[in-house]
């Protein structure tokens, strides 16, 4: 290898949004992570919904009318032309 043109390969911190922290090894001083082995539910076995920012609750809000309502503002506009 050349010296000079590789970046340092050091202890890396990595903590997670759980609380959890643990060391590797990595170009970065640190890393901050969402999910870990301590906490994701393939590893834990329980099931737990991660709601970032409430993108589920913006996603149901958004198709609770389902398309019948646009489909009756449709019929409504070509009836009154």
């Amino acid at each position: 290898m050349q010296d000079g043109i590789h970046p340092n390969y050091q202890e890396t911190s990595v903590t997670c949004g759980c609380g959890n922290t643990f060391t590797t090894r990595s170009t970065r001083p640190e890393l901050k992570i969402d999910i870990c082995s301590e906490c994701h539910p393939f590893y834990t076995g329980k099931l737990k919904y991660v709601d970032t920012a409430g993108r589920i609750d913006k996603f149901q809000k958004k198709f609770a009318a389902g398309t019948y309502g646009s489909l009756q503002k449709k019929k409504a506009k070509k009836a009154t032309k």
